[in-house]
């Protein structure tokens, strides 16, 4: 017997933590807003995000391991490791054969579902409003698509979706649909851990079809945010953690957290979270630095070089990235005080995250095509993309920390999305782009050094570079990485005693400040410290570092 209503609408239900779970376990007649009137069914879905991971980790796993073992949810895992990724051939045949008609065609949403459904790649229901409900979900998710993606359904993942969606389909969902009961029970599903592209999409269709759907990710990645990026329609939980999801629980751990332990954990979280200035010793590796250059006098300066980055104004730490205050700055000619103005040069050059560049050029100008490797890692939105960067056969940073390496490929995106390199020989903006990616890629050992000793929140390493036309000529490759070095966070002092250009033929002015001093002076060679500063000065660093 069919029921009397062919229409099926769901509503999301808002959510706290402490009553989602128990609105998961109630029939959807006994839910909010149910109702039937005319031809619709009216229910409540519970959609809802716990991102990350809380302190007690074994508490964690063992509540996620019985929410899919417990009847009393009914809760069906879904994840990249769960899933079967088989698919009957003929099925594949059939995809291929709709999207050639789509390409030769341009079929409408409305139609391309059609197609879908008459090659019978659509799940099937007897009970009819189902039926409706997952052509509904199929023509909204290949909406999504077409909005979210370059060039819609012409885009090239539209084959890699849809063979995803329609194998995971009728192999997870199909069953499920087939015993459903709006009026009393839809299916309801767990996703977990990180996720592809293919996933969210999934995701997506889940809650078009009405089901319910809970999303737990220790990493924080969020797989509906292809549908609710700032999670307004959607109830979503922050852990305060976020760690790699370990594979999912085949049994209850049987460790327990002591109260003492719970307790220290709890007070180091507080001490140590995002926005508390007060972190442990490489907290933030994973973290994305990103610059925010000052605007110094000559005098702060030196004052500012010598604070650590925690205690600069404006540092920041923020979903994932740590806004680091740094200074750039060119000093031109010397000044008539020759003491204060060398013992101010070697205060920095003799801080242990110093390093003194005083011949030139200090990098490799490269001559090799990147522009075919330029062009693949470029994103959807024209912008470079860090990830896929780092998944290629020309990244030479693997050996790198992954935090570091994502802190690489992203100061390289952001100084070729908007470069403050002067084109040269009527460059096209691509082709400084391409030369900004390509000099990126070739970061020397000492400097990368530099890099591997930046806690972010810690000592800000400093470049410092002295050119008095004597040891070389500075060129557009060392112009390339003093941007790249910029936008990472690192401090930069260049020293030119004649007042010549040498930066400035490079890089747009405004990136950095300029302090002229009294005096030109020409042929300026280093002054060394005196023997006496030096062993007065080594003898403060190992009091500093308790030697």
């Amino acid at each position: 017997m069919y029921p009397s209503y062919n229409l099926i609408h769901s509503q999301i239900l808002p959510l706290t933590y402490d009553n989602w779970f128990k609105q998961l376990k109630q029939p959807i007649n006994e839910r909010p807003n149910f109702l039937i009137e005319q031809s619709t069914i009216h229910y409540s879905q519970v959609i809802a995000r716990f991102l990350g991971i809380p302190l007690d980790e074994d508490e964690y796993y063992n509540h996620l391991f019985d929410y899919v073992q417990s009847d009393e949810t009914g809760l069906h895992l879904l994840s990249d490791e769960s899933m079967d990724k088989s698919i009957d051939n003929q099925q594949f045949q059939k995809i291929q054969k709709v999207l050639n008609i789509n390409r030769e065609q341009n079929l409408s949403i409305n139609r391309f579902v059609a197609f879908l459904d008459g090659e019978q790649l659509l799940m099937k229901s007897d009970n009819p409003s189902i039926h409706r409900k997952i052509r509904e979900a199929m023509i909204d998710l290949l909406k999504l698509f077409a909005e979210k993606e370059k060039d819609g359904l012409k885009n090239n993942d539209i084959r890699r979706v849809l063979v995803d969606v329609v194998k995971w389909s009728f192999n997870h969902i199909e069953k499920e649909l087939a015993i459903a009961n709006p009026e009393k029970n839809m299916p309801k599903f767990l996703w977990y851990g990180n996720f592809k592209k293919s996933h969210s999409y999934l995701s997506y269709y889940i809650a078009r079809l009405g089901c319910d759907l809970i999303v737990f990710n220790p990493s924080g990645e969020d797989v509906l945010s292809i549908m609710d990026e700032k999670g307004e329609l959607t109830y979503v939980h922050q852990y305060p953690e976020r760690k790699n999801p370990e594979p999912f629980p085949k049994e209850k751990l049987t460790r327990k957290s002591t109260v003492a332990y719970k307790a220290s954990r709890e007070i180091e979280t507080i001490l140590n979270h995002e926005g508390s200035h007060f972190y442990k010793p490489w907290q933030l590796r994973d973290y994305t630095p990103s610059s925010l250059t000052l605007k110094t006098t000559y005098d702060e300066l030196f004052l500012i070089m010598k604070e650590i980055a925690v205690i600069r104004p404006n540092f920041e730490v923020s979903n994932g990235v740590v806004k680091i205050p740094s200074v750039f700055a060119k000093i031109q000619g010397v000044s008539r005080n020759r003491k204060e103005y060398w013992e101010r040069f070697q205060s920095v050059n003799k801080l242990e995250n110093s390093l003194l560049i005083k011949e030139f050029p200090f990098t490799r100008d490269v001559n090799n095509d990147f522009r075919f490797h330029y062009r693949n890692a470029l994103g959807k939105d024209g912008i470079l993309n860090p990830e896929k960067m780092l998944n290629t056969n020309y990244w030479k940073y693997q050996h790198l920390p992954t935090g570091l390496q994502k802190g690489i490929g992203t100061a390289i995106r952001n100084i070729c999305a908007k470069p403050a390199l002067k084109p040269v020989h009527g460059e096209s903006m691509e082709e400084v782009k391409i030369y900004l990616f390509t000099q990126g890629m070739q970061i020397p050992p000492n400097v990368l050094k530099l890099l591997q000793q930046f806690d972010y929140s810690q000592a800000v390493p400093k470049l410092l570079l002295y050119n008095n036309e004597l040891n070389g000529v500075m060129t557009r490759s060392d112009a390339a990485l003093l941007l790249l070095l910029n936008q990472f966070g690192i401090d930069i002092i260049l020293y030119n005693p004649p007042g010549h250009n040498d930066i400035e033929n490079y890089i747009e002015s405004t990136l950095y400040d300029t302090h002229w001093l009294e005096e030109v002076v020409f042929e300026q060679e280093i002054k060394e410290p005196s023997i006496v500063q030096k062993v007065l000065f080594q003898g403060i660093l190992k009091n500093l570092r308790r030697d």
